[in-house]
């Protein structure tokens, strides 16, 4: 029942997946595999307004990320306390922590939508159509794990998934991001049975993030951390003045002035 009611809510983005498929094929000679990889790109610049949200989103994050770790520390131990002074943070620094996940969440109909339409393809086309991939993968429609060339595709996948990972986890801690790194890894055995055509469009997809990660960090000036003082102690350093050369020894401690000494004299005595 469940699955009825999402297939129906994804019927208009199918026809509509399947039209401009239709398009790059009829009108501009495209193979089908390349209408594949021409659907995606349209697809990407559709969303470059939410990719720009998500850099912002990022760049936020990472300009404010050492005050956050200072309430992270100061309300360790009180789970509700640290989640309402983070939302308060947010608040006053107008940071939408959601906002970095705008462009996935937004292609997950168009990736369903793209499985849907792949899956009675080959109803939309004459017999005999040409549905490889550069003369390697022999039919789109086809799983990914029916054909060596298939798991050709899988590893670009793979190699393609970490790297955008890489991109777009730059400001998660150590462990999130490892694990956004091995989860594709993790996954592949999933997307192994997709049609070869999905997996086109993922790597697609991956491409293009990592090409985006990539003109990101040569255009956009990375954002400096504030640098926090450090408190100075009895045992911190004198810090250098420069006179680096002249090595003068250190003078030795001033003793207080000696009061003199007196002399009890005994009761009675001379």
């Amino acid at each position: 029942m469940i699955a009825m009611v999402v297939f129906s809510v994804l019927q208009p983005l199918e026809d509509a997946v399947r039209w401009l498929l239709f398009r790059f094929h009829d009108n501009l000679g495209l193979p089908w595999a390349w209408s594949i990889v021409a659907t995606t790109i349209i697809v990407r610049i559709i969303l470059v307004p939410l990719t720009v949200r998500q850099i912002h989103s990022m760049q936020s994050l990472q300009k404010h990320a050492p005050e956050m770790k200072e309430i992270q520390k100061k309300y360790k131990g009180d789970r509700q306390k640290l989640n309402e002074e983070l939302m308060k943070f947010y608040k006053d620094n107008s940071i939408n922590p959601a906002a970095s996940c705008l462009p996935l969440l937004a292609q997950l109909p168009v990736f369903f939508a793209l499985y849907l339409v792949l899956r009675h393809f080959e109803r939309y086309v004459h017999a005999g159509a040409n549905l490889s991939w550069l003369h390697i993968v022999p039919s789109i429609t086809a799983k990914a794990d029916s054909h060596w060339s298939g798991y050709l595709l899988l590893a670009i996948y793979a190699g393609s998934q970490v790297l955008s990972s890489y991109f777009m986890s730059t400001t998660m801690d150590k462990t999130q991001r490892y694990i956004m790194m091995v989860l594709p890894l993790v996954f592949i055995t999933v997307v192994a049975h997709f049609p070869t055509g999905l997996v086109l469009y993922w790597v697609t997809t991956n491409l293009w993030t990592v090409g985006q990660g990539l003109i990101t960090r040569r255009l956009v000036p990375k954002t400096p951390l504030p640098a926090f003082g450090a408190k100075r102690t009895s045992r911190t350093p004198p810090k250098d003045d420069g006179s680096a050369g002249t090595a003068a020894k250190p003078e030795p401690p001033k003793r207080p002035p000696q009061q003199p000494r007196r002399v009890k004299r005994k009761k009675g005595g001379r």
